[in-house]
């Protein structure tokens, strides 16, 4: 059984800072990409963060040096590390693995930031 299991979510007021976790099983975690994608009110879903197997990460620009996804592959963990939120960051996070055609979603998690 494959799951992904989003935490850390919450209300965060602007200029604030929330760190979300993305725990997994049921995969051979080393071989995935790992990713973070956002979906807000009224939105479709879009990619927020990347991180390879080899620890190359990739950005969306608008939280290109305010966001960080990390990766801990004996836990078998990805994290975001969000800092500066601002109001337009409100949405549900959503973690993913990736290995070619073999991607899995978890359940996501609800993120909101007031001004």
């Amino acid at each position: 059984q494959v799951q992904l299991v989003e935490s850390g979510g919450g209300l965060v007021q602007a200029e604030g800072s929330l760190k979300l976790s993305c725990a997994t099983s049921g995969i051979n975690f080393r071989n995935y990409a790992m990713g973070w994608y956002r979906t807000a009110p009224g939105k479709q879903r879009d990619h927020v963060a990347t991180i390879t197997r080899g620890f190359v990460t990739n950005y969306e620009p608008s939280v290109k040096g305010r966001f960080t996804i990390s990766r801990d592959n004996d836990k078998k963990m990805v994290y975001l590390q969000m800092n500066s939120l601002k109001p337009e960051d409100t949405a549900i996070y959503y973690c993913k693995a990736i290995f070619g055609i073999s991607n899995y979603w978890g359940q996501g998690t609800q993120v909101t930031v007031s001004s």
